[in-house]
């Protein structure tokens, strides 16, 4: 358990792409489909003060839950802040590496966060976790790592007066198939929300970053501390017609085709890296639309490298417990990946030179970008 050193908790990976670069930084699809696109709505319709009734009863409906335990927020990220207000809890504890938004805004909050790290390939321990910790927070499937947690080792960390909030950002990826929200058993009923909060987000999957939409599913007594926190009509009417629709079937339909081909994207990309000479470890394979990978054998500055070869990847040493030969590299087509793969190996055999000639830094050769 650590509470040092400092991390750079407000970066995030869009800082990390630049104009000219193929951006393997940002894990967004490009865009909505036009269906989802003409759900958000026009003008005319945008006059009225939002209402969340029907984005709510929607959600409630796809995770058969009741309404009062479902709360919209303006993305998901906007729902750590509401859990940092909220819950106020005295020993909050956060499992790194992950998403920096829910420690920095406990920091925000005045809370005394505690950290535990997992080490590589950093697969949950919930030994690990102080039994005191009354609130804990985990992503799953977890970003920047990739690992997909299972859902009875993450049920693992509940216990009475502890309140577990599960960053379910990337999940829809994972097919659902870890998710605390389901999918249900045979023959129905209520998923048991005791001290949980499910942080949910349509902006990975659609492709939503600017619209600012996600929602909460737990407890509806944690659910009510986190709606009072919320300012009058803080989820805009097109936010709130994107969760709604979201929810069909049609979306749910969609989405699940759309992670069958990420699966096979992101096989290409992981053969490509092992190919290259970088191997990532199975367990950080399965769940994301990403891979975090250990790009030491690179050579230092490999970042600035590989901009300087075109390609834009996501810096690891902002994530606590990762340093600065990590990078995450999002999943794109296999021609791009393979693309990418054949630089990074190009970076490695150029590590390997200076090192048996006895340099002790990577000669910089200009090069066309590819």
């Amino acid at each position: 358990m650590s509470t040092a050193p400092s991390f750079d908790l407000d970066h995030h990976g869009d800082a990390d792409a630049s104009p000219g670069l193929v951006d393997l930084a940002v894990n967004l699809r490009p865009g909505p489909p036009p269906w989802l696109a003409a759900a958000l709505g026009t003008p005319p319709d945008w006059v009225a003060y939002p209402d969340p009734t029907a984005a709510k009863a929607a959600l409630a409906a796809r995770h058969g839950v009741p309404a009062a335990c479902v709360l919209p927020t303006p993305g998901a990220a906007a729902a750590f802040t509401l859990v940092a207000r909220g819950v106020r809890a005295r020993r909050p504890t956060v499992v790194h590496p992950q998403f920096t938004e829910p420690e920095a805004a406990l920091l925000r909050a005045g809370a005394q966060v505690r950290r535990v790290l997992l080490p590589p390939p950093f697969t949950l321990d919930a030994a690990l976790v102080p039994a005191d910790a009354d609130l804990v927070v985990l992503g799953n499937p977890t970003n920047p790592t990739g690992v997909l947690h299972p859902a009875e080792r993450v049920r693992a960390l509940r216990r009475p007066g502890r309140v577990l909030v599960v960053d379910e950002a990337f999940m829809d990826f994972a097919h659902e198939s870890a998710s605390l929200l389901g999918p249900r058993e045979v023959g129905g009923g209520t998923p048991d929300l005791t001290g949980l909060l499910v942080v949910r987000s349509v902006t990975k999957m659609w492709g939503l970053a600017g619209v600012r939409a996600g929602y909460v599913v737990g407890d509806p007594d944690l659910i009510a501390l986190l709606a009072a926190q919320q300012v009058p009509w803080e989820v805009s009417t097109p936010g709130l017609r994107a969760l709604s629709a979201s929810a069909t079937p049609r979306a749910r339909a969609e989405a699940s085709a759309i992670a069958t081909r990420t699966d096979a994207d992101r096989a290409a990309l992981l053969s490509a890296l092992a190919g290259a000479g970088f191997p990532v470890p199975h367990a950080m394979t399965p769940g994301a639309p990403f891979v975090l990978l250990d790009a030491t054998a690179a050579g230092p500055r490999v970042r600035e490298r590989l901009a300087d070869r075109g390609f834009a990847v996501r810096r690891g040493e902002t994530f606590p417990g990762l340093g600065p030969e990590w990078i995450r590299v999002a999943v794109r087509d296999a021609a791009t990946s393979q693309q990418f793969a054949r630089v990074l190996g190009a970076l490695r055999r150029e590590a390997v030179e200076a090192s048996s000639s006895g340099f002790g830094h990577v000669h910089h050769q200009d090069s066309a970008r590819g």
